[in-house]
């Protein structure tokens, strides 16, 4: 699951342009100012981030941008719902290992850019309420959508026939590559994505995130 933002990466919020939709003036001014928010939230991070700076850099009147998103956190807002108006789709390489190691390369990828959009928006949401509930709702939605995986892999048989709890197990694989590069700011390890992912699978497959039921239901 990619990190949700962004423009050439399925899963960077920063590396991914939202996919545009006709519209006409309001939507190409949508785009603009919206562009123009990642740019400079990946430039100088939540505090230089201004309304007034998103005008300038957009090429729209100041007035426009208040009027349509109000502050800052309107505008991040915004950048954030605009990631899950995008047509992204989870990997399938015909394996749960490869799944997950295709997913946490595209996470490495969008956490290792200079600028990463992907980190801005991350500090960002510490600093911004509104920033943060709309980032946790697309981390949501994102989480959901890469469950496929898990029920692929269950269909393949290759992991047992039996409740799995998909969210932790999708947590278990995507975890050391934020831990590696953002909490620890270490540099990219080129073989993280696949023993994260490997190490999930082997723990899914030990029933580590078997879903435990009560007895009668």
């Amino acid at each position: 699951m990619t990190d949700p933002t962004a423009r050439t990466d399925p899963t960077d919020p920063t590396a991914m342009t939202p996919e545009r939709r006709p519209g006409g003036r309001t939507a190409r001014i949508r785009a603009q100012v919206l562009d123009a928010v990642r740019a400079e939230l990946a430039e100088t991070g939540h505090e230089g981030l201004t309304v007034e700076g998103v005008a300038a850099r957009a090429g729209v009147h100041r007035t426009t941008v208040y009027r349509r998103w109000r502050d800052v956190g309107g505008l991040l807002v915004d950048v954030i719902d605009a990631a899950g108006e995008m047509d992204w789709r989870p990997p399938d390489t015909g394996s749960l290992r490869g799944d997950l190691t295709a997913l946490n390369r595209e996470i490495q990828e969008s956490l290792v850019v200079r600028p990463s959009f992907a980190v801005a928006l991350m500090a960002a949401s510490f600093h911004s309420e509104q920033a943060a509930r709309a980032q946790t709702r697309l981390w949501a939605d994102r989480y959901a959508q890469c469950e496929v995986l898990v029920e692929r892999a269950v269909g393949r048989g290759e992991l047992p026939a039996r409740d799995v709890d998909a969210h932790g197990l999708l947590i278990a694989a995507t975890a050391p590559l934020y831990h590696h590069l953002v909490l620890l700011r270490a540099g990219p390890d080129p073989r993280l994505p696949e023993r994260a992912a490997e190490a999930a699978v082997l723990a899914a497959a030990a029933g580590a995130f078997a879903v435990s039921r009560t007895e009668g239901e």
